[in-house]
């Protein structure tokens, strides 16, 4: 199962799937049908059933079953994230045993082990890292490797299970991976997304979230003369920017912790803009942090006026919690099947955005499970090979427990 695993997520990575923000179509790059037609293709010669690829990107497929049993299904994104290049991946193989591991000799890129602690946990395993010029995707390429290896291993085997359903969906990685996902044609009673990070993590609790945009307005005067005139609009959003408590961010928080995050501020004299995002997992929190910011444009427009402190404010996702307690056993079911394979199982909340979230409140409970990737999102990426085999193992054995319940 290891080569299949390595030559499959090799592949994936090479594709270059960077979702788009600013774009308005669906998927939000053309490039992300590269990798879902290369899906398509490959799911037909394994022998799944009922596939279909939509107008927007969503991929369907189903394993049909041999018992009466729920619908399970097993969901991954295609799309990579959009702050750190996934052009020109060049995937490496490492076999790892300890020490630093040299990314990219000619550019001196080395993935340090005093820099990377968790690396400890990974003696004896095999590694596919970046060639420390890109990202490497395996969020969530290596849950999508995990997703197809299992689907092979259950259509070649005896193993009893009901229908399992697939899906692989463009643009998670910019909060709109469900938005066009038809939970209806998708028929399925219950699903996980493949989309975790270290071996063992499974997680059914996830932030509120909202996104925010404060635009402000100024007057640009030739400085010669600006005098009395001015009005710098970079100055007060500079202001703005230090009325949070500086300990309140992501880089000061863990656990069940919420926070503001400045993401972005860009303009000029004229005009800024400065973008957050607010998350937290109590909902009475998530409102009075969403007031909390209400109450800040409110002060700045008393001081600079109504027409030129201006708030966009909207929530993104809830916390998945919610939805899936009614039907915890789902929860049961994957922790249960990892025990039976000897993985710890580490019960976490989601600090960051899972497709789950969404489609939990449209009617789909949907927890996460591992895939063996860490340092998602940059240079330092890398998939333990030995754990997206834990990770696609811990799939067939759910969907043979479903089966027997």
């Amino acid at each position: 199962m290891k080569e299949k695993l390595t030559e499959r997520l090799i592949r994936y990575a090479k594709v270059d799937t960077q979702s788009d923000a600013c774009s308005e179509t669906t998927p939000s790059t053309s490039k992300q049908w590269d990798l879902l037609i290369m899906l398509k293709d490959e799911l037909e010669e394994l022998g799944l059933k009922e596939i279909t690829l939509d107008d927007n990107g969503y991929l369907f497929a189903t394993i049909p079953g041999n018992v009466d049993a729920e619908t399970v299904g097993f969901l991954a994104h295609v799309d990579t994230a959009t702050d750190f290049t996934g052009t020109n991946v060049n995937p490496q193989i490492v076999e790892y045993n300890g020490g630093d591991i040299i990314l990219n000799r000619e550019n001196d890129i080395v993935m340090k082990e005093k820099d990377f602690p968790n690396l400890k946990n990974y003696y004896g395993h095999t590694l596919i890292t970046t060639d420390g010029t890109t990202l490497l995707g395996g969020d969530d390429k290596a849950g999508i490797t995990a997703i197809v290896t299992a689907a092979e291993e259950i259509l070649n085997s005896d193993i009893k299970h009901g229908d399992v359903r697939v899906a692989f969906t463009p643009d998670e990685e910019i909060g709109r991976g469900p938005h066009k996902f038809d939970v209806e044609k998708f028929n399925a009673d219950f699903a996980y997304t493949i989309d975790g990070g270290p071996v063992g993590e499974l997680q059914y609790e996830s932030f509120n979230a909202a996104g925010v945009k404060v635009i402000i307005k100024g007057k640009n005067i030739h400085p010669g003369t600006a005098k009395g005139k001015m009005v710098n609009s970079l100055t007060i959003a500079s202001k703005f920017a230090l009325e949070f408590d500086e300990t309140d961010t992501p880089e000061h928080s863990e656990g069940y912790e919420g926070f503001f995050h400045l993401l972005n501020i860009s303009g000029s004299t004229d005009e800024t803009e400065l973008e957050y995002i607010i998350r937290d997992f109590d909902k009475d929190n998530f409102e009075s942090r969403k007031n909390h910011m209400r109450k800040i444009v409110e002060a700045y427009q008393s001081k600079y006026g109504k027409e030129n402190v201006l708030l966009e404010l909207n929530d993104q996702y809830y916390n998945m919690k919610e939805k899936i307690e009614p039907k915890f056993y789902i929860v049961d079911i994957a922790k249960e099947a990892m025990e039976s394979l000897g993985i710890e199982p580490i019960i976490r909340p989601v600090r960051g955005g899972t497709d789950g979230s969404q489609l939990s409140y449209m009617g789909l409970p949907t927890p996460n499970i591992f895939t063996g990737t860490e340092n998602m999102h940059g240079r330092h990426e890398f998939t333990s090979v030995d754990d997206m085999e834990k990770a696609s193992k811990t799939i067939v054995e759910i969907v043979k427990r479903i089966a027997e319940r």
